[in-house]
């Protein structure tokens, strides 16, 4: 499961680590359970991933789901988990793995010579009923940046820049950027 992979996750890391094992396996479970096709070639899919790293490089090169084609997104918990979308039937499901999988992972790999090896050769071995944890979910709410057309921008009533993708808000019936609003709400030092 993990073999057709390994040459690409090579080329963005040195060493194949257990995290991006546990990154390729919950996109695999995801596509499976959603009944979507990976690695897409389309923008039908996102993933937002709840840590970054080695995991999220997991997922990329499972799905093809990347940051630059905003099919990827970072909420960043410091969780090693995903959520994965079908955009064209908004549905969603979150994977991750279950606890104790870490130790569990070892009994896959018997004659390792440390945890770290066992655990990574462990993860590729272990079924998924095993190893992941899945729940069928609400497309999140941090997803709605990556769900609205690609050239909607906006340009900010303060700064004068272009606010891409709906990431405005509104203050006083202005839109206005992140920045410019976040202005409003840090008292001046001075004053």
């Amino acid at each position: 499961m993990v073999a057709p992979y390994i040459e690409r996750l090579g080329r963005l890391h040195h060493a194949l680590c257990p995290r991006q094992v546990l990154g390729v396996r919950v996109a695999v479970c995801a596509a499976r359970a959603l009944d979507i096709p990976f690695p897409q070639n389309d923008k039908r899919t996102l993933i937002l991933s709840e840590i970054d790293g080695c995991f999220a490089d997991g997922l990329m090169v499972v799905s093809n789901c990347s940051v630059g084609h905003r099919t990827l997104r970072v909420v960043d918990v410091g969780k090693i988990a995903a959520t994965v979308i079908d955009t064209q039937r908004h549905q969603a499901v979150r994977v991750w793995p279950r606890p104790g999988t870490r130790v569990a992972a070892c009994v896959y790999a018997e004659g390792q010579a440390n945890r770290w090896h066992a655990q990574r050769l462990g993860y590729a071995r272990m079924p998924d009923t095993e190893l992941l944890s899945l729940q069928r979910v609400p497309v999140p709410a941090a997803a709605a940046p990556l769900l609205v057309g690609w050239d909607t921008r906006t340009l900010c009533t303060r700064c004068g820049e272009e606010v891409f993708y709906d990431r405005h808000v509104v203050v006083d019936g202005l839109h206005v950027c992140r920045g410019c609003a976040s202005k409003d709400e840090i008292p001046d030092a001075a004053g």
